[in-house]
């Protein structure tokens, strides 16, 4: 049985770098139903790309998913950031059923009004220090490989996860001052369009809280912290911590066969398996031919 919500909001999953984590990612996706889809930015990692060309079958299955979801009826906006930002030429356009959008509104079911924006236009290093920008992006993807190799000894001595990076967040007083500029300055972006609250990605940092009286939400990512926010069916969003969701979702997937009762959630599942190893997927290679479009991943100047 797939869980239902009326909108998912992900960002910064970031197909194409190794630290993606893509396979997780597809699975949330071939578990959940929902009306809207808001892709907020660093969904692909064109500078990664650009550099060395990585793309496992599990990102393929991403795009595959998100396609197959867009042609059962999920409407999907696509709202580029500053690691895809080649995409943004083709803003106003819909490819695969997937509409791309500088930036996006949301009115939720309770009537809010939500300003959805990936969040690389309030940070002054990226639109200051290209250099910068890109020389921190290569730093991070390193301290990635590190956090790996740290992680995979917590786990062989029996301890949980531990995310260097949030840690560096943390206690580092200039990345604290950072964020909390950055927050700052989107939730006055919310306040002058009159919005209720402002939905973003970029910091690799999710969270969910009220500033001035506005809601800043920030998705997160695919990366590390694997999050996403939610809306349920009256409107209330909700982050949700990926892993956590799929290890709950498998808990309660052992407990039905126990039981006996999982056999409409197989047959659901046998079809969803069998889209998924369709070779000749006309919306599939429709979200391939553009993502592999020179024009879509080549450098943006």
């Amino acid at each position: 049985m797939k869980a239902r919500y009326r909108s998912l909001f992900i960002s910064d999953c970031h197909l194409g770098s190794n630290g993606a984590q893509a396979e997780q990612l597809a699975r949330i996706l071939k578990h959940i139903e929902c009306e809207n889809i808001y892709l907020v930015g660093d969904i692909i990692d064109m500078w990664r790309l650009r550099q060395r060309w990585y793309w496992p079958d599990s990102h393929n299955t991403v795009l595959r998913r998100l396609l197959k979801m867009s042609h059962r009826g999920t409407r999907i906006t696509y709202v580029p950031g500053n690691h895809d930002e080649a995409a943004r030429q083709f803003c106003g356009l819909v490819f695969g059923g997937i509409r791309i959008a500088m930036d996006a509104v949301h009115e939720t079911a309770d009537g809010r009004r939500l300003l959805v924006t990936h969040g690389d236009k309030f940070d002054l290093v990226v639109q200051n220090s290209r250099l910068l920008s890109v020389a921190g992006a290569v730093g991070y993807e390193v301290l990635l490989k590190i956090n790996r190799w740290y992680n995979g000894a917590r786990k062989m001595v029996g301890l949980p996860y531990y995310s260097l990076s949030q840690a560096i967040k943390a206690r580092v007083k200039s990345a604290c001052t950072f964020i909390s500029n950055f927050e700052q300055a989107l939730v006055a972006e919310a306040q002058r369009g009159g919005f209720h609250g402002v939905v973003c990605g970029h910091i690799h940092k999710a969270e969910t809280r009220s500033l001035h009286g506005i809601e800043y939400l920030n998705c997160g990512d695919w990366v590390e912290s694997c999050t996403m926010l939610v809306e349920h069916e009256g409107g209330a969003i909700e982050l949700i911590d990926g892993l956590d969701w799929l290890a709950a979702h498998d808990a309660a997937k052992a407990m039905r066969d126990e039981s006996g009762d999982d056999s409409r959630e197989l047959n659901a599942s046998a079809r969803d398996d069998a889209d998924d190893s369709e070779e000749e997927d006309p919306w599939f290679e429709a979200g391939i031919a553009f993502t592999a479009n020179p024009l879509f991943v080549g450098a943006a100047k």
